[in-house]
């Protein structure tokens, strides 16, 4: 009989969410039949909590959410854990943003994502049209939507309570420019650094990713990583499927992530790969 961890964790873009951004109702049914198991299923992603829910179809559920590579997580409306930038980490890049003219948002706890309106300008023209070669058509439709309404534009920053930046750039010179500015400045202070496509980086708390994430999940539910199955796509994936025992990697995966996965789906995630993967696993 085929082995069936206890617990399964989640990635959404490029893993449950198609290219149009959204989880289809193939992918929450087969959830539904999961959990109805025992299994406890999980959201780990580098989204915050508060994009979640216009992305899933009505009824979804999960056990739980790691959110924002790992920052925080939540069982129900329950904060469990935590984790916020440091202030003076926020002031320092929002500057070496601008003098980069790097595309950014600033994830606040429990309100909209913000961007200084002194950088509104070259923020914007960064999502101009034409859409770039090589930008995932999800990625370029969410900048579209955070530009077009869900960026609250703020004369200052204020609160001390942050769970990430987000930063895009037009062209992988550009990011990778960036990238390049950012490990200079963990040599000053130390934070994580992530990426999840060829266009984009984030920064959370030094030591966080979703990993660490997954293990203060696992140790509220007590249950163990050997136990636990991971699916995901990019490089933000990594080290959550380098941490469970059944690392699985998407078809529409790249090498690098499919080498650390024992399996690999047999869809992408525009053809249900996740359904078709959990219907499979668990012979439902």
């Amino acid at each position: 009989m085929p082995v069936k961890p206890k617990a399964v964790f989640l990635d959404m873009d490029g893993t449950i969410l198609n290219h149009h951004n959204q989880v289809t109702e193939r992918t929450k049914e087969i959830i539904d039949r999961v959990r109805e198991l025992g299994v406890k299923v999980f959201i780990a992603t580098g989204r915050s909590v508060d994009e979640i829910e216009g992305l899933v179809p009505p009824g979804f559920a999960v056990d739980g959410i790691v959110s924002s590579n790992g920052m925080a997580g939540y069982v129900g409306k329950e904060i469990v854990f935590e984790h916020s930038l440091d202030r003076k980490l926020i002031d320092i890049i929002i500057e070496k943003a601008r003098e980069h003219k790097v595309y950014y948002e600033l994830f606040p706890y429990g309100a909209p994502r913000v961007t200084l309106k002194q950088d509104r300008e070259y923020v914007e023209h960064e999502i101009r049209d034409p859409q770039p070669e090589g930008v995932g058509v999800n990625e370029w439709a969410s900048r579209k939507q955070a530009i077009s309404g869900e960026i609250s534009w703020v004369e200052q920053i204020e609160g001390n309570h942050f769970s990430k930046f987000y930063f895009f750039a037009r062209t992988k010179e550009h990011i990778e420019q960036w990238k390049e500015e950012l490990e200079r400045l963990k040599k000053e202070i130390d934070f994580t650094m992530s990426v999840s496509s060829d266009f984009n980086a984030e920064v959370m708390v030094a030591s966080v990713n979703k990993a660490t994430g997954i293990k203060q999940m696992l140790d509220v539910f007590q249950i163990s990583e050997k136990e636990t199955l991971a699916i995901g796509d990019s490089d933000n994936d990594l080290r959550m499927l380098e941490f469970v025992e059944y690392p699985v990697a998407m078809k529409n995966a790249p090498d690098r992530v499919k080498d650390v996965a024992n399996e690999v789906t047999e869809y992408t995630c525009d053809e249900d790969g996740v359904y078709y993967f959990l219907k499979s696993k668990y012979e439902l």
